[in-house]
């Protein structure tokens, strides 16, 4: 697979520009979190709320390029798009299907959430529940595609998944236009790829933030390949990927990018800071990002312009609620 080029996120920005929600900036002010003393090292911090696109994360920019792609080059198949997933991926897909009047058909575990599935029929998608395991899920998914001649899609691993994730930076940097570093949490790969080759071509620093035990990039820059890994951390959800995409890697061999990780009890810790100080109620793996800036596991330089994208909300907040403790 060729490497992701900026070309390649300038082109997704044109096709979806007016399709999607523009990302909203907040700045954060020095005192927000507790313990993350900028005192020492000021900085200018943003976050980037992109949990408030479309579907709740920012997969909605590469599903709508992907359809937006194929709709162009007249390969939309009359079976419409297929996928195997019942997170954020498959979500958007549906949301974005639907948009273009495509068919989508989802392929997800018999055991999944219920809240997902009803949801992605309200997208109007063909829900498909196999096996008990992601793996029946996909391989049911693939024999549909041989069978009928659906588009499948991926989650992560596609150029143009990961072209539209990139259009993300190039809107913050439109708002920021001296931005230094953006901040980001990764999974599979696809929104690292898109934000650090857009931030590589305008020479912004990216931090890829992973759990320490959920570290498919990292371990891939480590080995100088692409490898699998094991998944178990509270992030694993939407961060749970056993291995991290070629155009990922690819992005990572680069001086502008970082790659730190952070423990669950950190993950934990940001996303119930979130809550408490904002009010916004995020994924683990959204949260993730952030808890490379408050466990300090990045820490500014003085005077550095950061970006923190804060990238899905599909969560289920109740246990954000802190209950009041008894007399």
């Amino acid at each position: 697979m060729r490497p992701l080029t900026h070309g390649d996120i300038k082109a997704a920005a044109d096709r979806i520009t007016g399709r999607i929600r523009p990302v909203t900036l907040a700045p954060v002010d020095a005192d927000a979190f507790p313990g993350d003393d900028r005192s020492a090292a000021p900085s200018t911090v943003w976050l980037a709320l992109e949990f408030m696109q479309h579907t709740g994360s920012f997969k909605a920019r590469g599903a709508q390029n992907f359809i937006q792609a194929h709709r162009e080059a007249g390969t939309l198949p009359d079976a419409g798009v297929t996928i195997a997933s019942g997170g954020n991926a498959g979500l958007a897909c549906a949301w974005a299907a639907r948009q273009q009047g495509v068919r989508a058909t989802v392929f997800l575990p018999a055991n999944a959430p219920e809240v997902k599935v009803t949801r992605l029929r309200g997208y109007g998608a063909d829900v498909r529940l196999v096996g008990s395991e992601y793996a029946e899920a996909l391989a049911a998914c693939e024999e549909f595609t041989r069978t009928t001649g659906a588009l499948a899609s991926h989650a992560y691993d596609h150029p143009l998944i990961a072209a539209g994730a990139g259009t993300l930076l190039e809107e913050i940097r439109h708002r920021v236009p001296d931005l230094d570093t953006v901040i980001v949490a990764v999974g599979g790969g696809g929104l690292f790829a898109g934000v650090a080759t857009a931030a590589q071509h305008h020479g912004i620093r990216t931090v890829a933030v992973e759990p320490e035990n959920c570290r498919a990039l990292n371990a891939a820059m480590e080995a100088g390949a692409v490898i699998d890994v094991a998944v178990d951390s509270v992030a694993a959800d939407s961060l749970g990927a056993p291995r991290t995409s070629a155009m990922a890697l690819h992005a990572a061999r680069h001086d502008l990018v970082r790659s730190v990780l952070v423990p669950d009890s950190e993950i934990i810790s940001a996303r119930q800071a979130l809550w408490d100080h904002r009010r916004l109620a995020v994924e683990h793996g959204a949260a993730t990002a952030l808890a490379a800036l408050t466990g300090r596991v990045y820490r500014p330089e003085l005077g550095e312009k950061v970006c923190v994208v804060v990238c899905g909300a599909n969560t289920d907040p109740s246990d954000l609620v802190r209950r009041p403790e008894a007399p």
